[in-house]
Parts: structure tokens; C-alpha cells; sequence
């Protein structure tokens, strides 16, 4: 548990510009708007040091977030690319 505690601290810290709630939910975490509460990303760990697949609310439902596919990464890397990726915060 105490690894799950230690994503779950990196995550809230992460400085999101327009800010991010995180909710710990079904083996994994979803990132929601400080702003209106809109859906932005959900990161479920692999069990596989920090590596986390990244989905992205389409509006509807959770869905792939690569072009490809679920991209998989660390989650310093994840936190960069959803902070990055334009397409994350369109429903923000």
C-alpha cells in the first residue's frame, strides 16, 4: 500500500497549469479539472516500477490517449505528457 500512497503523493504534487484533482478509484487514479470537474486522464499502475497506462476521457468514456494505442510510460513521463497534450484538457 505504501507504494500506491507514494503514486498517489507524485501525482497531487504535480504542478497541472489550471490544476488537477486526483481521486484514488478501482485500482487506479483519475485526474479531474479544478476548474469545472471534467475528466482529464485516468492512470492505472502496471505493477511494474512506476509504468502507468495513460487513457483520456473522450467525452463519453475512457479510450486510448496514443495514436497507437494506450501509451504506456513512467509516470513522470505521463504526468509531462498529459501536462503537455492539448487533447487532455479539452473538456476542461
Amino acid at each position: 500500500m505504501a507504494k500506491a500512497n507514494a503514486l498517489l503523493e507524485r501525482i497531487e504534487a504535480f504542478p497541472f497549469e489550471g490544476g488537477g484533482v486526483v481521486r484514488k478509484m478501482a485500482r487506479g487514479y483519475s485526474l479531474f479539472s479544478a476548474r469545472n470537474g471534467a475528466p482529464i486522464a485516468r492512470l492505472r499502475p502496471t505493477g511494474e516500477a512506476d509504468m502507468v497506462p495513460v487513457l483520456w476521457w473522450s467525452g463519453e468514456r475512457w479510450g486510448a490517449s496514443g495514436a497507437l494505442g494506450i501509451a504506456t510510460m513512467p509516470l513522470g513521463n505521463a504526468l509531462d505528457y498529459i501536462a503537455a497534450e492539448p487533447a487532455f484538457w479539452i473538456h476542461t
